[in-house]
This record gives structure tokens, sequence and C-alpha cells, in this order.
């Protein structure tokens, strides 16, 4: 189960360091850079909604929105409707079998896009190898490749 979602084909690359488009909260003295968490960051691109929704089945949104850093091989609601219906929701129904899918798609740290190019493989925080690839120009992990890269966020 936990290869489901890396099967998926669309992976968003979430680093931690500072949120994507640099805005800042007017009348604040922390600026955004500083507070948008994985969570805020995936919530506000819009394309997450199911990743969302899986994180908090697995109990995982806090860990999310902990101080890290982390790296998130995202993957989006596109990828997510890849995997057969009925598959989905018995995983959404199964928060330990979830959160270890889930915690197959982060590496502790912070790594940008040429950081995990100049690996063959990534550890990820449950435990299992994932190899680094070019396929046809394209950065693969796993069998996954990466759409868009450098997404910061604080954690």
């Amino acid at each position: 189960m936990k290869k489901l979602l890396s099967v998926a084909l669309a992976l968003f690359l979430l680093t931690s360091s500072a949120y994507a488009d640099g805005s800042s909260c007017e009348g604040c003295k922390v600026s955004m850079e500083e507070t948008a968490t994985i969570v805020t960051v995936a919530s506000k691109a819009g394309n997450f909604e199911t990743l969302l929704a899986a994180a908090k089945a697995a109990g995982l949104v806090d860990t999310l929105n902990a101080k890290g850093p982390y790296t998130v091989f995202a993957p989006t609601d596109e990828a997510f409707s890849k995997i057969p219906k009925e598959t989905l929701d018995a995983l959404l129904k199964d928060p330990k079998a979830l959160s270890k899918v889930l915690l197959y798609h982060v590496v502790p740290g912070k790594l940008t896009a040429s950081d995990v190019l100049a690996q063959k493989s990534l550890t990820s925080a449950e435990g299992s190898k994932l190899s680094v690839t070019m396929s046809n120009g394209k950065a693969q992990v796993g069998n996954a490749t990466i759409v868009a890269t450098d997404v910061k966020a604080s954690n």
C-alpha cells in the first residue's frame, strides 16, 4: 500500500525555508515567509485537497505543521485520482497504513531540486529508499515524475 501514491505520476516538491510567493502579512511583524507551513502552502495551492484530507485522516497535520525541516514529494489531486476509489477509500479508513503511505513521501531535511538530483536515492521518513532518476529529461522519485520544484514553506 505504501507505494500506491508513488506510482501516481505527479509530484510536487515542497521544501523548507520560505513561502513560495514571498508575500508578507500586512501589519504583522512576522512575514508569511516565516509562518506558512507545508500544510498552509498546500492548502493555498488548491490542488492538494486529497493529500490534506489524507494527512488529517492519518493524524499527520500537526507533524506537517511542525518545525521540520521536511521535504515533501506531495502527490497532487490529479495523482490521487489515478488510485482506484475503493483502494483510496480503504486507505483513508486505515490511519496506520495511511500514515506509512504519506511518510513515504516525506524526506527529513531541506532539499532543493538540485540536492535531490545530486542523489541516487533518498531515505523517506517512513524508512524506505526512494530512487532518484531522470527519464526522458524529467526528474523522477520512484516511479513518479516531479512536476514542480522548490516550493518553499517555513518548515
